[in-house]
């Protein structure tokens, strides 16, 4: 990447890549800030014909698999962002932004229960031997049974909106303070607990195989760590934006979106690159994907549903919806079905590509999300060719010249407008501030503002 200057046509005046760095300014809030509207950003669930969405406006419905007809709706008090529901028994289970954990009745809509955490809810329980496990943004995992009493309830030193996955006895999830979590499901004592370098959001359940678990953290790394004693076995070094889910293993390959946008597959034993997808600008890809057949499905930021070919990640074909897609599409039949931003669930055949048929929720309106690298600043990470500056400086001296930069812009590729932000916070300029100074002056002050720290949306 280039930032040329117009009229100082130099090779050596230009701003590598490699020049400027990623950083974190902040702790990772975007989706605490998220507000309310009609956008899905959540993974439906199917169970039999009907089809179950939790929504943005405060709503789980019922939806006809064949018709799109909605068979019943439940309002809450919260929104759903990141929270999936999941279907057991008799009952649809998700928790609410309003600080409950719901179990509706799945064929009459009726509440059966709810359970109030000191928090926001947004990760997608666990049912397993007859427990249902969930997190909050009051820092503990929840214990509950059946009846929704509660078991036991196990304190993290942040907010917990990893979605937890059970296996052989152990509950494994992720919290804002760094670390991976192995708990004993009867007892929620603590087995061992892996530290990383950022937050571990995990949209995702974590992913399991030959006994270790593969999860993401907001650290930049993708981890695989033995199960039975939480030691390192490989990690895997993604992009410059955080990691928020974790990936699908296949047959030995793990399938992988990150937050910069791009796609991977990744030896599951190894930990080595087998071949990566870059989404379009804005593409970030945050949630769990869908494999069937030889084909790779995923949603992204860009607002596409992506299908590539499992092998050699080539994209086969793709369907373009009128907002972001940050929510994992699900398999009926041979339809999938995945929410959009633009307020819709849609309905799309895998065979021909065409759209069956969509669901609009209550709210037309899209909501309110942050950009997803507002908590990122790109910084110069070398002089940024100083020498070469005062070396120009010196020959406009000898040639009784002034060289002034307030006619240039500097623009990025990687920065660009999102129909999502507020005015004037995601500015995508690079501005060189200046009034009548020398050029060595003008280049010691330099600013890269919130526009650059950006790249998409991505959800989580």
């Amino acid at each position: 990447m280039d930032f040329g200057f117009q009229g100082l046509e130099t090779a050596d005046f230009d701003v590598e890549l490699e020049d400027l760095e990623v950083k974190k300014v902040r702790k990772f809030d975007r989706q605490w800030k998220a507000g309310t509207g009609g956008s899905v950003c959540s993974q439906p669930v199917v169970d039999g014909n009907t089809l179950y969405i939790a929504a943005m406006d405060h709503h789980i419905y019922a939806v006809d698999c064949e018709t799109g007809k909605e068979i019943w709706r439940f309002r809450t008090g919260g929104i759903f962002l990141d929270a999936s529901p999941i279907v057991h028994g008799d009952n649809v289970y998700v928790g609410s932004f309003d600080g409950y954990f719901y179990a509706v009745n799945k064929s009459t809509g009726e509440p059966a229960w709810k359970f109030k955490t000191g928090g926001e809810l947004n990760s997608r329980a666990c049912v397993y031997d007859g427990m249902i496990f969930f997190g909050s943004r009051d820092g503990f995992m929840y214990a509950l049974n059946l009846k929704g009493e509660e078991l036991w309830r196990f304190r993290t030193g942040d907010a917990v909106s990893s979605d937890p996955a059970a296996n052989h006895g152990k509950l494994f999830f992720g919290s804002f303070d760094g670390y991976l979590y192995c708990l004993h499901t009867e007892t929620g004592r603590e087995a061992w607990r892996f530290r990383t370098g950022g937050e571990v959001v995990n949209s995702a359940p974590v992913a399991f195989h030959e006994g270790n678990v593969i999860f993401s953290s907001f650290d930049n790394h993708l981890y695989a760590v033995n199960c039975e004693t939480g030691k390192e076995v490989w990690r895997f070094r993604t992009g410059k934006y955080g990691n928020a889910t974790c990936p699908l293993v296949y047959k030995g390959v793990a399938y992988y979106g990150t937050r910069d946008g791009i796609f991977y597959a990744i030896d599951a034993k190894t930990g080595k690159e087998i071949w990566r997808f870059k989404a379009d600008k804005e593409g970030s890809i945050d949630k769990l994907p869908l494999v069937h057949e030889g084909r790779v499905y995923f949603g992204s930021e860009d607002g596409n549903l992506h299908v590539l070919d499992i092998e050699t990640g080539k994209e086969l074909w793709r369907f373009k919806t009128g907002g972001l897609i940050a929510a994992s599409p699900v398999l009926w039949k041979e339809y999938v079905f995945f929410g959009s931003w633009d307020c819709n669930v849609y309905k799309v055949n895998i065979q021909t590509h065409e759209e069956e048929w969509r669901f609009q929720t209550s709210n037309k309106t899209q909501a309110y999300l942050p950009h997803a690298f507002e908590d990122f600043r790109i910084e110069v990470k070398k002089s940024f060719a100083f020498d070469e500056a005062r070396e120009l400086e010196k020959y406009a001296k000898r040639k009784g010249e002034t060289i002034s930069l307030s006619d240039y812009h500097v623009s990025s590729e990687y920065a660009t407008t999102s129909e999502y932000k507020q005015k004037s916070d995601y500015d995508t300029s690079l501005s060189m501030f200046e009034t009548n100074l020398s050029l060595s002056d003008q280049l010691t002050f330099m600013s890269l503002n919130s526009g650059l720290t950006t790249t998409t949306t991505t959800f989580r």
